[in-house]
């Protein structure tokens, strides 16, 4: 018998784009959308398609919401796409394959193909992306110390899937940076909980050898103007990660 599998989402004013990803995740047998009170019409699109389940939770950090999805979950193997990424017909079919093969690892990688502006970016540490996104529920969780990049801890066995996600970052600039921003922020208070103290010296040479990696090291100045961009926002992330841990050791 084939098996069946949850796809989940999280979602704040993602009016641009879950029409697209729901679309997307069509041949999941559910779909579950955990929303953060979005003040745009996120709902009222994703409402139009009738696999989709709505469940709505305060916003505190990504590991709890993805938690949350998790819980809802009415299948043990899931898909766990962020809004701006999708889906192409080969990793459907991957996906498929894979967790009706009876010898299947417990959570699988995707390697994903970026997109920034428009531009697909082929360098400034992109090669290397990839994140857990097909697992069985009952052997994998969010660690609950992480409040950004969040990290899945996995009872099992572990694979990678040949097909890659496209990854439809950011359509403008100002977006991004303000992701970044927010992104630094809870680095910073996940710090400070862990009893980390700020550091001048580090958080100055961190900045700088963040740029220099991306750039230089990981290839950024071959993406050209948008590869100057991505790799000044991710150093400006973890620039506000430091500030945050500032204003937390303040309070």
């Amino acid at each position: 018998m084939s098996q069946k599998i949850s796809a989940l989402i999280i979602t704040y004013n993602e009016e641009d784009n879950i029409d697209e990803v729901l679309k997307s995740l069509a041949f999941a047998n559910e779909i579950i959308v955990v929303d953060s009170f979005s003040t745009d019409r996120t709902l009222e699109l994703a409402g139009l398609h009738p696999k989709v389940k709505i469940y709505q939770h305060k916003f505190e950090d990504f590991t709890k919401q993805r938690n949350l999805a998790l819980a809802y979950a009415s299948h043990d193997w899931v898909l766990f796409l962020d809004a701006d990424e999708r889906l192409t017909e080969a990793c459907r079919a991957e996906i498929m394959d894979t967790i009706n093969d009876p010898q299947a690892n417990d959570a699988y990688y995707m390697y994903r193909l970026f997109f920034f502006c428009g531009d697909r970016i082929n360098f400034s540490g992109t090669q290397n992306d990839k994140n857990f996104r097909l697992f069985r529920k009952s052997k994998a969780i969010y660690d609950t110390q992480k409040k950004v990049h969040e990290t899945l801890i996995v009872h099992g066995t572990i694979g990678v899937l040949k097909n890659k996600i496209w990854h439809y970052s950011f359509a403008d600039y100002d977006s991004y940076k303000e992701k970044m921003i927010h992104y630094g922020d809870l680095k910073g208070k996940e710090l400070h909980a862990k009893n980390k103290r700020y550091s001048l010296f580090s958080h100055w040479a961190k900045v700088a050898f963040k740029f220099f990696k991306a750039y230089f090291l990981k290839l950024g100045i071959l993406d050209g103007r948008r590869g100057y961009q991505l790799c000044y926002l991710q150093s400006l992330s973890v620039h506000e990660t430091f500030m945050s841990l500032k204003r937390e050791e303040k309070k």
